[in-house]
């Protein structure tokens, strides 16, 4: 795997500062996805097949997406449980309104349900800021 990591596109690159997604200024998450190249894309290692990703993969996804959403998001799978290791990459597609009122409501939901509180002033940006879409229906 490691000979695998070394040959692929996101070796040498840094690992990104955290971001906060706030909605509706009353809940938010830290995302931070595994890599980027500080100008346009970002990118998340899996060490597993996750082409195309299972449904928690893919929240992670739109959610690091939220958080950089100026990047293109792309994810490397390098699987280390098949001899030779295979690496995978797959480009993200841009969020979908549908898809990004679904993260958020999420988030907002959790965050209201499960979340710790948090003095705003104190947290350390950068921050990407939402409003809660209407409720469809």
């Amino acid at each position: 795997m490691v000979k695998a990591y070394r040959q692929s596109e996101i070796f040498g690159l840094a690992q990104p500062k955290s971001r906060v997604i706030v909605i509706g200024g009353q809940a938010g998450v830290y995302e931070q996805p595994d890599y980027w190249d500080r100008r346009s894309r970002f990118f998340e290692l899996k060490s597993y097949p996750a082409v195309p990703p299972p449904p928690d993969v893919t929240l992670q996804l739109w959610l690091f997406q939220l958080a950089f959403p100026q990047f293109q998001a792309v994810l490397i799978c390098i699987s280390r449980h098949v001899i030779p290791v295979e690496t995978t990459s797959a480009v993200m597609p841009p969020l979908t309104q549908e898809e990004t009122a679904s993260a958020l409501r999420l988030v907002y939901d959790i965050g209201n349900q499960s979340g710790q509180e948090k003095v705003f002033e104190y947290m350390e940006g950068p921050f990407a800021h939402y409003a809660l879409p209407a409720a469809v229906g």
